[in-house]
């Protein structure tokens, strides 16, 4: 069987130490050894592990930004309500994937500090999402299929604070699971919101 290159085998190890002990308990060094390969070889191609945690974000877990910036961009042949659908779904996902992994540095608050100040330089975090649909929102606003009195940042943190209070939630309940579907949640979050829309 063939090896991965080491750049896919990095990215990869990153993920699976970083959903099991979460990103203030993996070290870079970790990360290279589970990917087979030096620490040297991981700063090759990645700058930091703040660097590496976007690659992961970006490339291993559902797309949200990608979607994001291309209804900013385009926002297709699809009503709002259905482009709204697909966001929260690929939003819960994304935040149900992404929250075990970011959690831990809130136990550490130096740790959070220096993580956040590397995403900055980046110029990452977790406010990408709420501009981003913010600036969906936006568009269909300026395309008159959002109301002209509506509040698109607002609603933006609306939708997404209900995918990140999906994500965890429902961990501490008898079965563990949220009491609607994924598909059943995206379609009766997009649904309410566009009421307010409208």
């Amino acid at each position: 069987m063939e090896q991965k290159p080491t750049r896919v085998r990095i990215v990869d190890a990153a993920r699976d130490l970083m959903r099991t002990a979460g990103l203030a308990r993996t070290t870079t060094k970790e990360i290279a050894k589970a990917a087979g390969c030096s620490e040297a070889a991981l700063y090759k191609y990645f700058a930091s592990k703040e660097e590496l945690f976007l690659t992961v974000l970006d490339e291993r877990l559902p797309r949200l930004g990608g979607l994001l910036g291309a209804l900013a961009a385009d926002p297709g042949s699809r009503t709002v309500e259905e482009n709204l659908t697909e966001i929260a779904r690929q939003a819960a996902l994304f935040y149900e994937e992404s929250f075990p992994m970011a959690a831990s540095l809130y136990a550490e608050p130096q740790l959070k500090a220096r993580h956040e100040e590397g995403m900055r330089r980046l110029g990452a975090g977790p406010h990408k999402p709420v501009e981003g649909l913010t600036a969906y929102l936006r568009t269909e606003q300026r395309l008159g299929r959002v109301g002209a009195d509506a509040d698109p940042r607002a609603a933006a943190a609306l939708l997404l604070g209900a995918c990140v209070q999906r994500a965890f939630a429902y961990e501490m309940t008898e079965d563990g699971r949220p009491p609607q579907s994924l598909d059943d949640f995206a379609r009766s979050i997009a649904r309410t919101l566009m009421s307010g829309l409208g």
